[in-house]
């Protein structure tokens, strides 16, 4: 059985920094496209960033140049290091596996592609 917990939200001034964790259980040998996810409040969830098992990564446009999303394969575990934090920024994230491939599929909105989610953190940016 797979499971995702995160940790690592909070409440932050903007121009702030945060270290989102997901740590990744029951998928062998770190083998899956692992991506973050967010929804603000009456918005759509969007995609964030996603990395495959070789490494490769794509972000969305507003995460270019400060969020950076990595994956340490002895831990199991998926960061998103969120850096100049801004109010907009606001949203529940969530981390997300598609265990069924190593490679990531379909672009970074691509939420179907994913068949394991975390229960998510709250990240909360005042201006």
């Amino acid at each position: 059985q797979v499971h995702l917990v995160e940790s690592g939200g909070g409440s932050v001034q903007a121009g702030g920094s945060l270290r989102l964790s997901c740590e990744v259980t029951g998928v062998t040998y770190s083998n899956y496209c692992g991506a973050w996810f967010r929804q603000a409040p009456g918005k759509e969830r969007e995609g964030v960033a996603q990395i495959d098992s070789s490494g490769d990564i794509v972000y969305a446009d507003f995460a270019k140049g400060r969020f950076t999303v990595g994956k340490d394969n002895a831990k199991n575990t998926l960061y998103l290091h969120l850096n100049n934090l801004r109010p907009e920024d606001t949203a529940m994230y969530y981390c997300a596996v598609d265990s069924t491939s190593g490679y990531c599929f379909g672009g970074v909105d691509a939420d179907h592609e994913f068949n394991y989610w975390g229960q998510g953190t709250q990240v909360t940016v005042s201006s």
